[in-house]
């Protein structure tokens, strides 16, 4: 049965590569038209956009870098999971009458073995992210992330979060249900839970939405992903008040995952496909699981004891500084 091909949606900074494609394209059908070989020529012209495409995504400013993050088409919690997982059922609920379609959850077997897996999830379209909130989670979302965390602790699953919203839900009937509140406990319980905890953020991390299911004994991140205190928009309109200067807040955040890594706050990047995580979601997502394989091995040669130590120190060093005089 034949199928359509989806059209791509392209960045701003994508434009360049796509226009050379489309040259390349072009001359490849005009030659099969005219049944001329060209075959010289579009091995050059493939270099050269092979070439290009690796410059672009070998340079993204921290405001490019969101952008990726933010590609509607990029692997989502749900995808990730399928495609990592031989079996998998979702749970609901967060036993208080509410189920948060912006944080999914449940038992997955990864590697011969259950373990517990949540995350945010968008949307693909418009219907999708209205559904699921833009994956910005309600305070039901954080108490069924805590029961499922809490189930895996009693019968001795590892936990899998995946991270990926702009931040919790802040409308006023968040708020109502206790926003701050439900994030602040899962903050506290998740540190002292025996089994291994790996956060990875595959998309955006942002704010307290993030912080709310981010805390484990490893975070990774993918190399186009952002972690954020809070959106590079809602810093520029606190600042300066004016969103339109997001691109200088994102350099001023230090939101990439190589600055996180400088800052001792990333344990490792997962490198992505050139293209971004969303050119290739198959290669993305083995190496995602092969990450986690690697690092819940060796947090499972540990012991419950030493996981949750490891885990206190490993926040307790966030933030910490050296200041020195200048003598002069």
């Amino acid at each position: 049965m034949a199928t359509t091909q989806r059209k791509p949606l392209l960045l701003d900074f994508e434009k360049p590569l796509a226009e050379l494609e489309a040259r390349i394209d072009q001359i490849r059908q005009l030659a099969e038209e005219n049944n001329v070989d060209v075959s010289e020529q579009i091995r050059q012209l493939e270099a050269r956009a092979s070439q290009l495409r690796q410059e672009i995504f070998s340079s993204l400013s921290p405001a490019q870098r969101l952008q990726v993050a933010r590609h509607p088409r990029r692997p989502s919690t749900l995808d990730y999971i399928q495609a990592i997982t031989d079996e998998w059922m979702e749970l609901h609920g967060d036993r208080s009458g509410g189920d948060d379609p912006a944080l999914v959850g449940g038992i997955g077997q990864f590697a011969g073995q259950p373990v517990v897996m949540l995350g945010h999830q968008k949307g693909r379209d418009t219907k999708d992210n209205v559904a699921r909130n833009f994956g910005m989670a309600s305070p039901g979302g954080y108490r069924k992330a805590m029961r499922l965390m809490e189930h895996a602790d009693r019968f001795g699953m590892p936990i899998f979060t995946f991270i990926d919203t702009p931040g919790a839900y802040p409308g006023l009937e968040g708020e109502k249900l206790g926003q701050g509140e439900a994030i602040a406990f899962n903050l506290r319980e998740m540190f002292r839970l025996n089994v291994p905890i790996i956060c990875t953020v595959i998309g955006e991390g942002g704010s307290g939405g993030a912080l709310g299911i981010g805390v484990g004994d490893r975070l990774m991140m993918f190399e186009h992903s952002v972690y954020t205190v809070a959106s590079p928009e809602a810093c520029a309109s606190i600042l300066w008040k004016d969103a339109s200067k997001a691109p200088q807040a994102a350099e001023a955040l230090k939101i990439t995952s190589l600055d996180l890594k400088n800052l001792g706050i990333l344990d490792q990047i997962l490198p992505e496909p050139i293209g971004g995580a969303h050119s290739d979601s198959v290669v993305a997502a083995q190496t995602l699981k092969d990450a986690l394989s690697k690092n819940l091995q060796t947090l499972s040669a540990m012991t419950s004891s030493q996981r949750r130590e490891w885990r206190y120190q490993k926040f307790r060093r966030l933030g910490v500084f050296s200041e020195s005089g200048v003598v002069g």
